[in-house]
């Protein structure tokens, strides 16, 4: 009896394919561009964090120890200097001059703002709260852009007031980079964002995140 091979039966033994081999390589190299990228971006965001923190949390040091950059020895806050009158007392522009005039030194305008620097320089350095943060920050850094009141050409005396943008001054800058920072959740790299995220009255409240 004859023995008939059929003669579409394979052999079992196949070549790799060079096409299958390809689209691998591709998608491999994609998906490592693409978390390198995201790392990088990361990076960068938390890099932006713990410098915008160090801002903030130095004017704090400074002006409660009297490191004497902004403020001199023996005009601490420490030693009876207030954070506020300086700026306040000197606003001479602006729709708010008289109210700032009128805050400038009092106890409860010099708690607030140097609580606020330190909590947000805190926040940012640890990479918790950011949106409480990007809040709070936005509305100390608008309060300060009213202050100056950058859109003027002269001040109330008649000079002029040197400003060098009506509109997009640091404040403004240091504002949007809170916000940004808050979207971007950069308190998850180089920050104990992820462990503050985890922490069950967190979970609760989104917007302590």
């Amino acid at each position: 009896m004859a023995v008939h091979e059929h003669p579409h039966r394979s052999s079992g033994f196949h070549l790799p394919s060079l096409r299958t081999n390809r689209k691998a390589s591709a998608s491999e190299s994609a998906a490592s561009a693409d978390t390198g990228t995201h790392t990088a971006r990361a990076y960068a965001f938390a890099s932006l964090r713990l410098l915008t923190g160090f801002v903030f949390l130095w004017a704090f040091l400074d002006k409660t120890f009297g490191l004497g950059y902004a403020t001199q020895s023996g005009k601490a806050w420490t030693d009876g200097g207030s954070p506020t009158r300086g700026f306040l007392g000197s606003v001479a522009v602006g729709p708010m001059e008289s109210t700032f005039h009128a805050w400038a030194g009092d106890p409860w305008a010099d708690w607030l703002f140097m609580l606020g620097l330190l909590g947000i320089g805190l926040a940012l350095v640890a990479g918790v709260a950011l949106r409480i943060a990007a809040v709070t920050g936005t509305a100390m850094m608008a309060l300060m852009w009213i202050a100056e009141w950058p859109p003027a050409k002269h001040l109330s005396d008649g000079s002029l007031s040197m400003s060098t943008n009506p509109f997009a001054d640091y404040h403004v800058v240091y504002a949007v980079a809170l916000i940004v920072l808050a979207a971007a959740a950069a308190g998850d790299t180089l920050g104990a964002g992820r462990l503050w995220a985890r922490l069950p009255f967190v979970r609760d409240h989104s917007w302590l995140r």
